[in-house]
């Protein structure tokens, strides 16, 4: 088949190629340092190719995304928390593999909207509680890692989990995002095989759809990373927070 004839393939309409495009988009503007907008990119891809296909499609953008987010921050990473972090992601993204490989297509689509749900409760949470105190026991750290690596396994939803985690550490803005780039960009990494010979959710034709997008996702994450220091976060996480609680609904009884 020629490039063409893959993408006429997946048969899209309008409007799914601009919600995929806005989709990309905003991808790029969230790795770029404007955090709290993942869910709604993984509800957006998921309705257009469903739950688990969209998990492949979006993955390869991802590390593209990432690759550009740990250039551009690498100078502002902390090893210390990735260190902290990685084996227990690791060993989450094994259980995420496991369980997600076998399910119904429902089953997996309830599971996501769970996660979706129970990541905006936990995010609002965190907003409202205004300890100062940083956890520092092993258990906190342990149980966030492999929450992080099961739920970014299961639909890329680890963002919230993370961020809470490094909100919790008192990261500052840049040392946060630069760490986050660095551990997110080496954990999606390690999901590629399992996507290409487990669950087989990345194809050559998913990819040629992904190549499509990554203009589009390089010159969005420089547009965001010329943004990230102008933006005010107050009323747009509360904006964030409900939006995404109600895609999570909205998944989970559609």
């Amino acid at each position: 088949m020629t490039y063409s004839e893959i993408l006429a393939s997946f048969n899209l309409s309008i409007t799914q190629w601009v919600v995929i495009s806005l989709t990309t988009f905003l991808l790029g503007i969230s790795k770029s340092g404007i955090k709290g907008i993942g869910i709604i990119i993984v509800v957006a891809l998921a309705f257009v190719f469903g739950e688990k296909a969209s998990t492949g499609i979006l993955l390869p953008l991802l590390i593209c995304a990432d690759i550009c987010a740990v250039i551009y921050y690498n100078r502002h990473a902390n090893w210390t928390y990735i260190f902290k972090l990685l084996p227990w992601m690791i060993a989450g993204v094994l259980v995420g593999v496991w369980i997600g490989h076998d399910i119904s297509e429902v089953l997996f689509k309830k599971i996501m909207a769970l996660i979706i749900i129970a990541s905006v409760l936990i995010m609002v949470y965190s907003e409202q509680r205004k300890s100062m105190e940083i956890p520092k026991r092993f258990l906190f750290s342990s149980v966030t890692g492999f929450l992080a690596g099961f739920t970014t396994m299961i639909g890329n939803l680890a963002g919230p989990i993370s961020n809470i985690y490094f909100l919790a550490m008192r990261l500052p803005k840049n040392e946060f995002i630069g760490t986050a780039a660095w551990l997110f960009f080496i954990i999606n990494v390690f999901k590629l095989p399992f996507h290409f010979f487990v669950w087989k959710t990345i194809t050559k034709e998913t990819l040629v759809l992904n190549s499509v997008l990554v203009p589009l996702l390089i010159a969005s994450f420089f547009i965001g990373a010329a943004i990230v220091k102008l933006i005010s976060n107050t009323n747009y996480r509360k904006f964030i927070l409900v939006v995404t609680a109600l895609g999570g609904l909205t998944m989970l009884f559609r």
